[in-house]
């Protein structure tokens, strides 16, 4: 049995209760879901807009730590619900800058294009975290009347560091030149899609995603998190 299923298996046998707070019961209690929000708008940053589910902070940092680092990958559809909701209340689909291309039930496409992990990290957790929750999210989009494709066509080359620790200028020089695209998977020229990612810290990650898919003449509108750990 592989470690990535067997995490599965536990994850059914062994619910760990409310994400925030751990509280018996549902990945998600009244309380810590009282406590998250409003969705914020942050810019200034270099990259596209950026649209979060909350701050970093209280029990939306918690979830995250504990669905990123721990193995809780069944809060995934629980934070793909915060992002749905962050979306449904400032920036809707429908209002997204359209592309020309239309998908089998004739209705736009709504790219949806995940940041990258570093290899080793994704390994390491079972799975790409943010490729996962983007799948949950476009699940959550299509049940609501939506066309929605993940893109899943960024890379991190090898040498990138892990970034916790390192300052806004340690960060870009980081990522500089080590963040590309993948032709499989990319999204047609001329595309605009949604970036999603985990969390904005100094916006390093989005400005070098926007970069790259810009240089493949797709264009980021926005860019879609879960928290907001700027200093602002």
């Amino acid at each position: 049995m592989t470690t990535s299923l067997a995490a599965a298996l536990l994850d059914l046998l062994l619910p760990g209760g409310c994400g925030g707070c751990a509280a018996p019961g549902a990945g998600w209690c009244p309380r810590c879901a009282a406590r998250t929000g409003p969705p914020r708008w942050t810019r200034g940053h270099g990259g596209p807009p950026v649209l979060a589910a909350g701050r970093y902070g209280g029990p939306l940092r918690q979830a995250l730590i504990v669905y990123k680092e721990r193995g809780r990958r069944d809060l995934a559809p629980v934070l793909a619900g915060l992002l749905a909701g962050a979306l449904a209340a400032a920036m809707p689909p429908a209002t997204w800058p359209g592309p020309a291309w239309t998908g089998a039930r004739g209705r736009p496409v709504r790219w949806l294009v995940p940041a990258p992990s570093r290899a080793g990290a994704a390994r390491a957790r079972g799975g790409d975290h943010v490729v996962r929750l983007c799948h949950q999210l476009a699940a959550l989009l299509a049940h609501a009347g939506n066309e929605v494709a993940v893109a899943p066509c960024l890379a991190l080359a090898g040498g990138v560091a892990d970034s916790v620790g390192l300052d806004a200028a340690e960060r870009t020089a980081n990522l500089a030149g080590r963040l590309r695209t993948v032709g499989s998977g990319l999204p047609p020229p001329g595309a605009r899609v949604l970036l999603v990612d985990d969390v904005i810290t100094t916006g390093a990650t989005l400005r070098a995603c926007r970069h790259s898919l810009e240089a493949s003449d797709v264009v980021p509108v926005a860019a879609l998190v879960l928290c907001d750990a700027t200093a602002g």
